[in-house]
This record gives structure tokens, C-alpha cells and sequence, in this order.
């Protein structure tokens, strides 16, 4: 039997220490990219995005993909990249340690994706930790408040 899958996830990862490095003129090179290394890994990436200090990824995942990995190639890669183009993330000083990732069903898919595309908006209102501890909530995600952003 042929392998079907549709594993529709949300992944998130921010910057070390919060620290702001998204702009206008770096973030739309930084979510192509992204989206490069999910279709390399054969993912489909619905959409990526994020604000200043994380990022958003609304992907399906190959039935072959660990999301542990797949970030920690989205990360190693994004690092080089943004070392090599350091004079458009000048504020950029690593990513934080971990990521958060949540599963859906397809039907969420366009949701999921407005909620990403208005991310800039949302965090005139909210800040990425409270996001953050509200996903995880949502979701019924144990955590430990203190290891959020290590």
C-alpha cells in the first residue's frame, strides 16, 4: 500500500532573547528562503511569516519528516543565510533554543494561514510570549512558564 498522509502543522521559533530582527526589508527574503528548504525537504509550506522576533510556519509535513529536524534544518540554514546577508538582519544573534509546534486539521488550513498573514497586526496587541502561552494553552500543550524562552 501507497503511504497518505496530511499532517498539517504550525510550527514557531523566535529569536535569542527576543531580540527584534525582522524588517521590512529582510523578512519577505527570510520567509522565501524558509519555504525553499520546506520544498527541498518535500513540504508543502502554505504559508511562512512571522513578526519582528519569530516565525510562523503553516506546512503540511512528508510522511518521512521529523518536525524536530526539519526546524533544526530551517534554523542552520536561516543562521547561514542571515550571516552571509549580515547587513540586512544586522540585529540577528541566533535563534532560541526549541520550538513549539501544533497539528491541525486541513479544514483550519485557511485560518491558519490569515492568522499568519496578519501577524504584524496581531502584535501591535499581544506580545510573542503571551501568542506563545496562548497556543500552547489552545492546544493543551504542558509547559513549564520558565523554560518558554531559553
Amino acid at each position: 500500500m501507497s503511504t497518505y498522509t496530511q499532517f498539517l502543522y504550525q510550527l514557531v521559533f523566535g529569536s535569542k532573547d527576543h531580540i527584534p530582527f525582522l524588517s521590512l526589508q529582510n523578512k519577505e527574503i527570510l520567509f522565501a528562503y524558509i519555504a525553499g528548504i520546506l520544498k527541498k525537504k518535500s513540504c508543502h509550506s502554505y504559508i511562512v511569516g512571522g513578526a519582528v522576533n519569530h516565525i510562523h510556519i503553516i506546512t503540511h509535513i512528508h510522511p518521512t519528516a521529523c518536525p524536530a529536524y526539519l526546524i533544526k534544518d530551517v534554523k542552520e540554514a536561516t543562521h547561514a543565510l542571515i550571516l552571509r546577508e549580515r547587513s540586512l538582519f544586522c540585529n540577528f544573534s541566533g535563534w532560541q533554543v526549541g520550538y513549539s509546534g501544533f497539528t491541525y486539521h486541513i479544514s483550519s488550513k485557511n485560518a491558519l494561514n490569515r492568522y499568519v498573514q496578519n501577524q504584524e497586526e496581531h502584535h501591535k496587541r499581544i506580545a510573542f510570549k503571551d501568542e506563545l502561552i496562548s497556543l500552547l494553552n489552545e492546544n493543551n500543550v504542558d509547559y513549564k512558564e520558565e523554560y518558554l524562552f531559553i
